[in-house]
């Protein structure tokens, strides 16, 4: 099941930096998990300062 970023992104980009399958981007002022590309992995969630993504 993918990682997905719940409410309270502060849009810092540390995931994006972190995912190693480039799985997330920028929409809107928030970032997002391509759910299709993402690899189960949890390297975003680690890296999350905010604590706020979980596996979906």
């Amino acid at each position: 099941m993918a990682y997905v970023i719940g409410d309270g992104c502060v849009n810092c980009a540390a995931c994006e930096s972190a995912c190693p399958a480039g799985a997330i981007s920028e929409k809107g002022d928030v970032r997002v998990i391509d759910a299709d590309a993402c690899l189960d992995c949890g390297a975003c969630a680690g890296e999350c300062p905010a604590g706020i993504i979980s596996q979906g």
